[in-house]
């Protein structure tokens, strides 16, 4: 068990990059969950509206205004649905091909990883540094 100050924070530091990762990682997921949720409740609207517009054709006499208002809404649902899925299918897309997209978390773990390589490097540059300084400074040598 090191009790080295630099290695300490060093692996602060990296708990600290895990957790931050981790965090925006749940976050982003539970947000597309969301979405997905919603696409779910607007396709709920889709089917009561054309179930609203078979009922009123079914009728002897339908009524034009509710006909032309449950069709925009079926309409205007059809296109965020339609909207939110593509949106969907694009992030999938990325992901399962590696490209990069705001849910990677490649770049930030690179990043972390490379400023624990240069810590390292600077705790063993500074550890022959001292090293050196006290063998110049030693007065019996």
């Amino acid at each position: 068990m090191s009790s080295n100050p630099a290695s300490l924070k060093q692996t602060h530091l990296w708990k600290a990059c895990k957790s931050a990762k981790r965090h925006s990682a749940v976050e982003m997921a539970n947000d597309r969950l969301r979405a997905l949720e919603d696409v779910e409740k607007e396709i709920a609207v889709i089917l009561q509206c054309a179930g609203n517009i078979v009922l009123e054709l079914s009728k002897e006499k339908h009524n034009g205004g509710l006909l032309d208002r449950q069709l925009s809404q079926f309409i205007a649902s059809v296109n965020r649905v339609e909207s939110e899925l593509s949106s969907q299918i694009r992030y999938l897309t990325q992901v399962a091909t590696g490209q990069p997209h705001e849910g990677s978390t490649y770049s930030a773990r690179k990043d972390c990883q490379m400023a624990l390589n240069r810590a390292e490097y600077a705790r063993v540059k500074l550890g022959e540094l001292g090293r050196t300084c006290e063998i110049l400074l030693d007065p019996q040598t």
